[in-house]
C-alpha cells in the first residue's frame, strides 16, 4: 500500500489467507458473545470466532472476500459496515483487525459507528499502530508490481492510521473509553468500551 504521506507498507496477504495466528487468538479470547468481524477479508478471524463457539458474522465490501469467508464455513455479509446491519445495538463485540481502523479515513466516525452496533457494555477490539506513529488521515492506493518492474497503483481511497497514544482522544470523541491497551509480539491492540448504544451518522 502506498499512502499519501509517503509511507509504504507490504500488505500481509498470505497471513490473511492463512489460519488464525497467535495474535488473533488473543483477540478471540476477549470475546464472550455475538461478534462482528468488520472488514473480514478472507475470514480467518470470523472462522476462529465461530470455532470458539461464538456467533460471528464477517462484513466486507469485497464480494471475493465474502465468498472466501463463506467457503471456509463462516457467515459473512457483502456490504459496507456503514450500511444497515442485522442486530444493530445488540452485538457484544465489534472487531477491526489488520489496519481496518483506517476504513473510510475517519477513525472517529468509524468508532462511533462501531459503538452504535454494540449493546450496552459491549467492546470494540481494534488493532493499532505501535506507539509513536500518531494519527494520520489521507489518501492511499494499493500497489502491485508489474512484470516490467513498474509499480502499478490502484484507485485512491480514504485511509487512516492510529497508534496507541492517539487512540484515547479519538475514542472519547466517538463516545468510547479505552479500557486496555495490549500487544502480542510487535502487534498492538486496544479494547474500547461503550456504556450506551450510540446513533450512527450513517443510518
Amino acid at each position: 500500500m502506498v499512502q499519501g504521506d509517503g509511507v509504504r507498507s507490504r500488505l500481509p496477504v498470505d497471513r490473511w489467507h492463512g489460519p488464525a495466528e497467535p495474535a488473533v487468538a488473543v483477540v478471540v479470547a476477549r470475546c464472550a458473545g455475538p461478534t462482528l468481524d468488520l472488514g473480514c477479508g478472507p475470514g480467518r478471524l470470523t472462522v476462529a470466532l465461530a470455532r470458539a463457539g461464538l456467533s460471528a458474522v464477517g462484513v466486507d465490501v469485497s464480494p471475493t472476500a465474502v465468498r472466501l469467508t463463506r467457503a471456509r464455513g463462516a457467515v459473512a455479509l457483502h456490504r459496507s459496515l456503514f450500511d444497515p446491519l442485522p442486530g444493530e445495538g445488540r452485538w457484544a463485540h465489534a472487531v477491526l483487525l489488520d489496519g481496518n481502523i483506517g476504513i473510510g479515513g475517519d477513525p472517529i466516525a468509524l468508532l462511533r459507528r462501531c459503538g452504535a452496533l454494540l449493546a450496552p457494555g459491549g467492546t470494540v477490539l481494534v488493532e493499532l499502530e505501535p506507539p509513536g506513529a500518531g494519527m494520520w488521515q489521507g489518501q492511499a492506493r494499493v500497489a502491485a508490481a508489474h512484470r516490467a518492474g513498474r509499480l502499478l497503483l490502484g484507485p485512491a481511497f480514504r485511509w487512516a492510521r492510529l497508534d496507541t497514544h492517539a487512540v484515547p482522544p479519538v475514542a472519547r470523541a466517538a463516545g468510547l473509553t479505552v479500557r486496555e491497551l495490549f500487544h502480542r509480539g510487535r502487534r498492538w491492540f486496544g479494547e474500547l468500551t461503550v456504556d450506551h448504544p450510540l446513533e450512527s451518522d450513517h443510518t
